[in-house]
């Protein structure tokens, strides 16, 4: 890569590549447990291996020099190999969605004005030049944003006094155009891994850009209780990812502003959503008590925030809207899926869910709306497999078996390296129907290729002379296992809402499935593994990124906010581990169902 980095031997190679801006994946956020962040050593020398790096490389390996980056200390000068499946390269991102119509309403409000010249008769004031302009219904604020102020003199000037204010819900004044420039907006769906960003105009609410990018927090823990332990350790690491989730965000707001030709200045409104955890995270909010017990929200309403305050670009006033959180592990995107859906005015029974490592799911009914959370894992990104990976060009996202053989697609159809999310589903499905598992998940005498793999058994996926990394591709029994824990999750989460709501399974009209993952996975193979119930095929819809498209509609339209807000005082919560019925469940969908034959 041709980095260059300077430590003082106190820091591991992990923490010297997030300081550089090289992003491993770090899915345990550095505790030496995932194994996921390889590393060779080249030259130089290391501190002693630690117990987790002996079992999980051999002794040849680490004759090699091959050690996990967050166990590993510099002791000299050193050169380190990052192989392709240790960094998080940035993946197949998810920014589209269904789209519906909304009322167009911005919380922002424009105001043209023309100021008249000061002169040696008149020497009053910039601002109470501009307060008289605006006419006897503007009251002249005295909690004025110094920005806001020290933008005002220069842009009149430049423009030869004629301008446009900006003025939000409040009718406080949060920026100042030029007359021929509109005001624009971006909404952000900040996921645990992924997130996207839209540019609006917020003038005709015409969506100008949209741009998809990693979670710069991802080099510090890939699942929310890794972020949360590593927030915890002090304010200073709150801080830390605070700031890179910021930079993040303005990284993707200088790229859309730059692909179409809009001044940073021109922003004038947020809207991020994301889960309760991101939310938090970003606003600089404490996160411990997330990760204990019974996981509360520091704060559950919605939000509206000076956006120089959390260090956003944009204009001098320019405010972010976050909208409200259900629980510690139901957050806004939720709400945003749900308002994009249109779930809560739909008809009949509808089940929605948006798959990640925590999956919320929302069921409708008689115009009562239920929630929960279920901890699916981070299976579905890649993680906990063997040769998992997320969705980057090379990583399996098909399957399928038949005439004796695994046939497979990759991302950009480069060779295979390992498995995305969608991939692992294919094969544990193929699997399955081919009979080289059994029902309880174990290989059966009819897999093909089936090898040890330490202490249990796997198959070849993709020999190592046909793969991009010269080594075998395998789907272990453990891998199996971990799908089987998420499927499980999922499938009894959606058995205690309709317990809940005393729904059966047939009586779903409408179930739909969002988010990336959500996008790209193949639905026939979701239901071979029970991952959903069994409907007709016309009842499932998968939608895209709707939290994506549930953050622009909170941005064009303040009808949509109160929406979002009224969807906080009417959902009911089911807190899943205080639930009676729901480890019984989970136990009971743990299995696969027996195949039938056509």
């Amino acid at each position: 890569m041709g980095k260059r980095i300077t430590g003082d031997g106190t820091q591991s190679l992990l923490t010297l590549a997030q300081e550089a801006g090289i992003s491993l994946t770090a899915v345990c956020g550095g505790t030496g447990v995932c194994g996921a962040c390889k590393v060779r050593c080249m030259n130089g020398q290391l501190s002693e291996s630690h117990n987790s790096e002996s079992e999980l490389f051999s002794e040849t390996q680490i004759g090699q020099g091959w050690r996990l980056a967050c166990m590993a200390y510099p002791l000299s000068d050193v050169r380190v190999e990052i192989p392709p499946e240790s960094m998080t390269t940035t993946q197949r991102l998810q920014i589209e969605g269904v789209l519906r119509e909304v009322p167009f309403k911005p919380a922002m409000q424009l105001r043209k004005f023309t100021l008249t010249e000061p002169n040696p008769d008149d020497l009053r004031a910039d601002w109470e030049r501009f307060t008289a302009a605006m006419g006897n219904n503007f009251s002249q604020r005295q909690d004025l944003q110094l920005p806001v102020l020290t933008q005002l003199s220069d842009r009149m000037r430049a423009g030869n006094w004629p301008g446009v204010a900006v003025f939000d819900e409040d009718q406080a004044v949060v920026g100042f155009l030029e007359a021929d420039q509109t005001p624009c907006g971006v909404a952000v769906d900040i996921g645990t891994t992924k997130m996207a960003a839209f540019l609006v105009d917020l003038s005709t609410g015409e969506t100008l850009g949209k741009m998809g990018a990693m979670n710069p927090q991802i080099s510090y823990g890939e699942d929310v209780i890794s972020r949360i332990a590593y927030a915890n350790q002090g304010p200073t690491f709150r801080e830390t990812l605070q700031a890179s989730l910021a930079q993040g965000i303005n990284d993707l707001v200088d790229n859309l502003c730059l692909s179409v030709g809009v001044e940073q200045t021109q922003i004038v409104d947020f809207v991020l959503v994301g889960n309760t955890a991101m939310h938090h995270l970003f606003a600089g909010l404490p996160v411990r008590q997330l990760g204990q017990a019974p996981y509360v929200a520091a704060v559950s309403q919605a939000l509206r925030v000076p956006a120089h305050e959390l260090s956003l670009v944009g204009a001098p006033g320019a405010r972010i809207y976050l909208p409200p959180n259900i629980a510690g592990y139901v957050g806004g995107d939720h709400i945003a899926m749900l308002l994009a859906s249109n779930v809560r005015q739909g008809d009949g029974v509808i089940v929605a869910l948006d798959i990640g490592t925590n999956t919320e799911i929302s069921l409708s009914k008689g115009g009562k709306l239920i929630s929960c959370s279920c901890a699916s894992g981070p299976a579905f990104e890649g993680a906990h497999i063997h040769a998992g990976m997320r969705a980057v060009p090379g990583a399996i996202e098909r399957a399928r078996f038949y005439e004796g053989d695994w046939h497979i697609s990759t991302i950009d159809d480069e060779p295979p390296i390992g498995l995305c999310g969608s991939g692992i589903l294919d094969v544990v499905a193929e699997l399955l129907v081919s009979g080289q598992i059994d029902t309880t998940g174990r290989f059966t005498t009819q897999a093909i290729r089936r090898v040890h793999q330490g202490r249990s058994d796997a198959v070849v996926l993709v020999p190592g002379t046909n793969s991009g990394t010269g080594k075998d591709i395998l789907v272990t029994q453990a891998d199996i296992r971990e799908i089987q824990l998420a499927k499980a999750a999922i499938r009894a989460g959606v058995a205690a809402l309709l317990r809940a709501t005393g729904t059966k399974e047939n009586a779903i009209d409408q179930f739909i499935i969002a988010g990336a993952f959500g996008t790209y996975l193949n639905l026939e193979s979701a239901l071979k593994i029970g991952m959903f119930p069994e409907l007709p095929r016309e009842r499932y819809q998968q939608v895209g990124n709707a939290a994506g498209v549930g953050a622009q509609h909170l941005l064009v339209s303040v009808d949509s906010r109160r929406q979002a807000e009224a969807i906080l005082a009417d959902v009911d919560y089911l807190e899943l581990t205080t639930d009676p019925g729901f480890m019984a469940s989970y136990v009971d969908v743990m299995g696969f169902d027996p195949i039938r034959k056509e």
